[in-house]
């Protein structure tokens, strides 16, 4: 699907692994890697600085990781000082990446409200899909496994979907970047329709199942021009539980979702699907930002 990415890591979420695997990306359709990672400024008594030799130092450790990089994959190395998601908003587009990836742990919503996310802090803030993964599962795959989730990260997705402006919305991006991408490697889809039970059944309409399976199928037949297996479930229960064990089930690579707010004033209040599976979900998560 994508074809330039910003990968990002602090040595401590198992991300920095994936300088081992080039082309193991490059066969999941990537031709262009940025590998990035962010000191904090050291604060002396006067003014913030920057220390030169700890930069060349962190920018060896990563380079050193590379392994037989492909003629057609163009490899880079970023090492910056500052704010971590500034530097990555600013890296990512001054090299056009189209998805940014980055670990991030699990978290209770009180452990993310006193020490803050990084992940949440671009998902508010970028344009450009996030793809998050699990430090703990990264770090601990052997290179067998490593290597063939590096190959098929993009290529059987799960998209809960549920007929609203931000579900098309993912549809349409997902498509162009198919449609854009020649190296592209998905295969499949499976779109999930959750008819949540929380819901009076009075607000649900008279028969919400079928109704949600007739849209479905025809955003299936529209997927289906791409030449994509493309499969429809339809189930009624918690969103956030049905989705997490319909990824389990079909044994999908990554789950797509999109969301207009994670964060701003609400974020602590309003319920969001989207946001707990960023702080739940032990798969790979696509999360692309709306329309700013």
């Amino acid at each position: 699907m994508f074809q330039r990415a910003l990968i990002c890591t602090d040595f401590s979420d198992g991300v920095y692994r994936l300088a081992q695997f080039v082309p193991s990306l490059a066969a999941g359709g990537f031709r262009q890697l940025v590998f990035f990672h962010n000191l904090s400024v050291e604060r002396g008594r006067e003014i913030p600085r920057s220390n030169p030799e700890q930069v060349e130092t962190t920018r060896k450790q990563l380079t050193d990781l590379l392994r037989d990089v492909p003629a057609e994959v163009n490899v880079k190395v970023e090492v910056q000082v500052g704010r971590a998601s500034d530097n990555i908003l600013r890296l990512a587009k001054t090299t056009k990446s189209d998805v940014i990836i980055l670990g991030t742990p699990t978290r209770t919503l009180l452990e993310e409200k006193l020490f803050g996310s990084t992940t949440m802090q671009m998902a508010e803030r970028t344009e450009v899909p996030l793809l998050i993964l699990r430090p703990q599962l990264i770090s601990t795959y052997t290179t067998e496994e490593l290597d063939l989730r590096c190959r098929h990260l993009f290529r059987y997705l799960l998209i809960p979907y549920e007929g609203s402006a931000g579900g098309d919305y993912l549809l349409q991006q997902i498509k162009q970047q198919v449609q854009s991408n020649p190296h592209s490697v998905l295969e499949r889809i499976r779109l999930l329709w959750v008819v949540d039970d929380s819901v009076r059944r009075e607000l649900r309409g008279d028969q919400p199942k079928q109704a949600a399976q007739a849209k479905l199928e025809q955003v299936q037949k529209d997927l289906a021009a791409l030449d994509l297996v493309v499969n429809t479930s339809v189930v009624e229960g918690d969103p956030l539980q049905e989705i997490l064990a319909a990824a389990e089930t079909h044994d999908i690579g990554a789950i797509a979702t999109c969301s207009r707010n994670l964060g701003g004033v609400m974020k602590w209040t309003v319920p969001s699907v989207t946001r707990e599976l960023v702080r739940n979900s032990w798969h790979p998560l696509l999360f692309y930002p709306s329309a700013r």
